[in-house]
């Protein structure tokens, strides 16, 4: 049986005397998107920071791959961490790029770290600039020389040159305009279909609409707790929970998928 790329169990996250998480369990199977919504202190960003280690648990466990990591300090968290099982993608492409460094730079800087050689190194490059929709040619520009939506995606890529399991983007599209935002959903819908099995994707926001457009299953967070969780199409035309349908009725239009589709969303 294949373990999942994430697996919380029962995980609880405390800031001071703070309980941002409370009994979260949660998994995302290998080749899954799953959508993790909700409003601002909610506990969204924790859940992230959990799930790449950099908060600790106060109780309960984080298994990324199968492997606990929960306890990993030191040498043993530094060396789970560069091994590039878990990647992030930050929600602004601008401070996340260093903006003296080239684009193609900034790609190969993590595999860099890793010892991978130069050859490969300019493979995997070419092919994470593709499967995000981007033109080679922008490999020779700085930051910014580029839109919105094109460093996000270049942020995208970035994480994915290192072949992650699992890639956790945290509100990957509110810093963008609308014309970028649908470009970016587009190559996560993409990257999706292409990469199957091979890539898991968890996805922070507090934009249903978004995630309905791009996500296989659809979490609530409220108050650090789950509320709802199912298939992105019967969370969005069915909602359970009344703070479920709070954030539906939020937005504008959201169109019910077609059989085997993801939902999308209307203006």
């Amino acid at each position: 049986m294949i373990a999942p790329a994430l697996d919380l169990q029962d995980l609880a996250v405390d800031y001071g005397r703070v309980r941002v998480l409370d009994g979260l369990s949660l998994t995302v199977r290998p080749g899954e998107v799953v959508g993790v919504v909700g409003e601002s202190g909610s506990g969204k960003t924790t859940l992230a920071r959990a799930a790449l280690r950099t908060v600790d648990a106060a109780a309960g466990r984080v298994l990324v791959d199968g492997r606990d990591v929960t306890r990993l300090r030191g040498g043993a968290l530094r060396r789970w961490r560069r091994s590039g099982a878990v990647q992030y993608v930050f929600q602004d492409p601008l401070r996340s790029l260093d903006p003296g460094i080239r684009i193609a730079d900034s790609l190969v800087e993590g595999l860099r770290i890793a010892r991978v050689p130069a050859s490969v190194s300019r493979q995997r490059t070419a092919d994470a600039i593709a499967a995000v929709g981007l033109d080679a040619e922008l490999l020779d520009r700085l930051p910014a020389g580029l839109s919105g939506g094109q460093r996000q995606r270049v942020a995208i890529a970035r994480a994915l040159v290192v072949e992650p399991r699992l890639l956790v983007l945290d509100e990957p599209v509110s810093a963008l305009d609308a014309a970028s935002r649908d470009r970016v959903v587009q190559a996560l819908i993409s990257l999706r279909d292409r990469r199957g099995d091979d890539l898991a994707m968890l996805v922070i926001s507090h934009d249903i609409g978004s995630l309905a457009a791009m996500s296989d299953r659809l979490v609530v967070l409220h108050r650090g707790r789950i509320v709802e969780d199912g298939p992105t199409r019967r969370v969005v035309s069915q909602p359970e929970h009344p703070y479920t349908r709070l954030l539906i009725d939020s937005v504008p239009v959201i169109d019910t998928p077609r059989p085997n589709r993801p939902a999308t969303v209307r203006s």
